[in-house]
């Protein structure tokens, strides 16, 4: 009997990508993680937006020397760089078609702190409450605190000029900036800030420091005119800081995305911690009320003053950890409530500022309308949920949800009310 022919075998050999040359390059000349796979590059090309880029690759470096020698390679290669940090920004600020540099992972060094001069200088991957952390013993803080503290790097901070929930008191990243050490797309390296001329030594810094000047000469009228004095003003490049009476070029960096260098040290102003506080939480029936209100109570000099509105009060009753502390702080039904913070070296002023607040909200028509709290536990407590407000929104039941697509609006208080108004009649107009 004879054998059965065998089925004739088929070896399918899967097709390997290619490195290409600028692969080839950055894996053989950087100490860094080096990364071009599909799974990478759908990972980097999100952040916390609704944007999604894919980018020509991604260079974790493992130092700040690896991180230089990735940009002069992309200089030469004729490649567009993009600095990334955690990736928290919700307007697509950290992605795009360019070869991304991760500096969370490693660059994330205190380099230097001063503590009786109240400064510190740290790498760009340097997490917020990180710093904060190192700094508290010393009675220090870094006091830009923005909502996702626990992962925004100071480099992203800087790039995205952020503000904070304390912003009315501490101003933005570009009043607590101080200087920035950062890399030219002309492969030199500068310090950037008010003593810049005699850090740099020459070396054509005085060339650029002179077309900033001559620039603001040109335009100073256009930019008096429509740079409005608003605290939150985080849009476009800061041309006001070229002003002479005010002349710092890191304050130029600082809000520019990594559009005019890459920030290798960022050197920061610190402040001292609060030793006292207190918060009142304003009740208000309606929206409007509260948006209204605004531009009475910052009169009071707050160190902070947060909404949290119907929705958001709502949602956190709902999750179990928030919910105890919600019903401390909630009388009512109120469509909004609004987080009034003061600080400072006096608690019994602390005390006088509520009272006053207090009596302000009577003036305005709301008696008995504000939950006065005291105790620092429970001012933590509340500030928490109002810091998870984000993730809360995510927390909606149901195929809707929250789109993220704006950070801060500049817009003067007194027309915050009739925005707001406004705006929601456009959401309630396209459902």
């Amino acid at each position: 009997m004879s054998a059965q022919p065998s089925a004739a075998r088929i070896h399918f050999t899967p097709k390997t990508k290619l490195p290409t040359p600028l692969e080839t390059r950055l894996r053989r000349e950087v100490d860094g993680e080096v990364m071009f796979d599909a799974a990478a590059l759908g990972r980097y090309s999100t952040d916390a937006s609704i944007y999604q880029i894919m980018p020509i690759g991604v260079v974790v470096p493992r130092n700040m020397d690896a991180a230089i020698s990735t940009l002069q390679i992309a200089a030469e290669e004729g490649i567009a760089i993009l600095p990334r940090g955690a990736g928290t920004s919700q307007c697509g600020q950290t992605v795009g078609a360019a070869l991304v540099i991760d500096n969370s992972k490693y660059l994330n060094k205190l380099v230097e702190f001063d503590a009786a001069q109240q400064r510190a200088i740290v790498e760009p991957g340097m997490v917020l409450d990180t710093l904060n952390a190192r700094l508290k013993s010393a009675g220090l803080w870094f006091p830009v605190d923005v909502s996702t503290a626990a992962q925004a790097t100071i480099g992203g901070m800087s790039g995205n000029n952020s503000c904070g929930s304390r912003s009315i008191a501490y101003g933005n990243m570009v009043d607590n900036v101080l200087g920035i050490d950062a890399w030219l797309s002309v492969n030199k390296r500068y310090h950037f800030g008010v003593d810049a001329l005699e850090a740099n030594n020459g070396g054509g810094f005085s060339e650029i420091r002179e077309a900033m000047r001559m620039l603001y000469a040109r335009e100073e009228t256009e930019i008096r005119d429509k740079f409005f004095p608003i605290a939150r003003r985080v849009a476009g490049y800061n041309l006001d800081r070229l002003a002479p009476e005010r002349f710092n070029l890191a304050q130029l960096l600082v809000g520019s995305e990594g559009t005019l260098g890459y920030f290798e040290r960022i050197h920061l102003k610190l402040t001292a911690l609060p030793k006292h506080k207190t918060l009142g939480v304003c009740h208000f029936p309606r929206f409007y009320d509260g948006m209204d209100a605004a531009q009475h109570i910052v009169k009071l000099g707050p160190s902070a003053v947060e909404l949290v509105d119907r929705t958001m009060l709502n949602l956190s009753r709902g999750i179990a950890i928030y919910k105890k502390t919600v019903d401390a702080f909630l009388q009512g039904e109120p469509d909004c409530v609004l987080l009034v913070e003061f600080f400072g070296e006096h608690h019994a002023e602390q005390l006088a500022k509520l009272k006053q607040l207090v009596e302000l909200m009577a003036d305005l028509g709301f008696p008995g309308g504000v939950v006065e709290i005291p105790d620092v536990s429970l001012q933590k407590a509340v500030w928490e949920v109002r810091k998870a407000g984000l993730n809360i929104m995510m927390s909606m039941k149901g195929d809707g949800k929250p789109v993220s697509f704006i950070e801060d609006c500049a817009v003067p208080l007194e027309h915050l009310a009739e925005y707001t108004r406004r705006l929601t009649e456009v959401f309630r107009k396209h459902g």
